[in-house]
């Protein structure tokens, strides 16, 4: 293999970077014993620019072209940016409202026993009213199974109902499907001429 230009990046399907080369994990190394690779990197990585520079670090991370592309963010060199997960708000959701409206037929159990309740309970029915005195709260439920079972008159209602769902706010994730790997950059190699 051709010997690499100096700080060059590869990816690596090892578990270590082989002689020359270093992990792209953003490691600081001295200027001192590293001048020419300095003199390429510079600080856009990290580091001090007096006694240290970063190596990139491209742990967890996937590499963008720098500048501009048409009609999207200028990207810098060494710039880091973006997240794994976000969380939406509403602001970022399509409006959703439900509306719904029809009709229900409506019908009311009943039987023809007298009623020995003034108020309902849980398997009773409205029955025949038993008038005991003048002015007297009435006697108007009875046990469901109690007598003949009958309907009320049926009859239609009209429905009305509305509802705004405005959700859990869970994160969502970002990330693309991934296979994790090594990204190595060569330390020593050809210095890279320029145009």
């Amino acid at each position: 293999m051709a010997d690499p230009f100096m700080g060059e990046i590869r990816m690596f399907a090892g578990t270590y970077a082989p002689h020359g080369w270093a992990l792209c994990n953003g490691q600081l190394l001295a200027i001192s014993s590293n001048s020419a690779l300095f003199s390429l990197l510079g600080t856009n990585y990290g580091g001090d620019g007096v006694t240290t520079f970063a190596l990139p670090n491209l742990q967890s991370r996937s590499p963008v072209g720098t500048g501009t592309g048409g009609g999207l963010t200028h990207i810098a060199l060494g710039q880091v940016a973006g997240t794994e997960q976000v969380t939406l708000n509403q602001t970022q959701l399509p409006s959703f409202n439900v509306s719904l409206t029809g009709t229900a037929a409506i019908a009311i159990p009943a039987n023809t026993s007298n009623g020995t309740s003034k108020t309902p309970a849980s398997n009773s029915v409205l029955s025949t009213a038993v008038d005991t005195a003048v002015g007297a709260e009435v006697d108007l439920y009875a046990p469901l199974n109690s007598g003949s079972s009958t309907t009320l008159a049926p009859f239609n209602a009209n429905i009305t109902a509305q509802g705004t769902y405005n959700g859990a706010s869970q994160p969502v994730q970002t990330r693309n499907p991934y296979l994790g790997m090594n990204f190595i950059i060569a330390l020593t190699g050809i210095y890279p001429p320029r145009n």
